[in-house]
């Protein structure tokens, strides 16, 4: 009889959904580096995307694969560490919302997904890294976007790569921060909830399927919008990523609302 923490073979293997994203995100990428596409957006828009679903994908694997070093033992049998989003449990909050909110206003945010059995988790801080894991695996993802600006190594790298690969990186700056929130429904109060008191974490219990919501509204009221994004840039500049490169990115990423003409490319 199989259970849910019986080891099968395909529990760990690598699904062919993620590979075929992958393969867009690789396929893209290159049309984007060689101006291959005839209009740079198109190639933008689907490389960045791609992108975006891996490292989705990778944020919730982080917190599989970490729960399941912490106790929780029937992560592999919910098909979580095969990186096949499918599976996740929160398919809309996990993938389309996130998507949309890019579309919609440049805004990377993650979504819960991954259902963690905490009764078999042991310890606080487990717990609480748990919550951390998908976070801190969008900072990284950042880090190796920004790599070529910070090394100063952009010799050779087309313009349009670079717009590029400076929008992925917000994205992925602006998941960090906005999913270490302590907003209920969020990672960052995934990571306090394990030290506060039993009554108020009945309390929010009702909370997590808005907080997502609720964030992306704040979002946009204007002065909160503005300094939210003034302070992704100040990081993205430490970062050695201008401004101007990761606005370019989202306006090429938005092809079909037509890019302003100083971000103008040739093929």
């Amino acid at each position: 009889m199989t259970t849910a923490t019986t080891r099968r073979p395909g529990d760990r293997r690598i699904s062919p959904v993620f590979v075929g994203i992958l393969a867009v995100a690789a396929v893209a990428g290159w049309a984007t580096w060689t101006g291959y596409a005839a209009r740079p957006g198109v190639a933008v828009f689907l490389f960045v995307t791609a992108a975006w679903v891996v490292s989705l994908c990778l944020h919730e694997y982080a917190h599989a694969r970490t729960a399941l070093h912490s106790g929780d033992i029937t992560i592999g049998a919910k098909g979580y560490l095969t990186l096949n989003p499918l599976k996740y449990t929160h398919a809309l909050l996990s993938i389309v919302l996130p998507v949309l909110f890019v579309i919609m206003g440049g805004i990377g945010l993650p979504g819960g997904a991954v259902f963690i059995e905490r009764g078999r988790i042991r310890g606080r801080w487990r717990l609480s890294l748990i919550s951390a894991a998908g976070p801190l695996t969008n900072a990284l993802f950042a880090a190796v976007c920004t790599a070529p600006f910070w090394l100063h190594a952009l010799d050779g790298v087309p313009m349009v790569f670079r717009f590029a690969l400076a929008f992925l990186a917000l994205l992925q700056v602006t998941a960090a921060l906005l999913n270490l929130l302590p907003v209920p429904g969020l990672d960052g109060y995934g990571v306090l909830e394990p030290w506060l008191p039993y009554g108020v974490r009945r309390q929010v219990e009702a909370f997590p399927m808005f907080g997502l919501l609720i964030v992306f509204a704040l979002l946009w009221i204007p002065s909160l919008n503005i300094a939210f994004f003034e302070l992704i840039h100040t990081i993205l500049r430490g970062l050695g990523v201008d401004s101007a490169y990761s606005d370019c990115g989202y306006w090429l990423y938005r092809f079909w609302s037509g890019a302003p003409e100083v971000c103008a490319v040739s093929s």
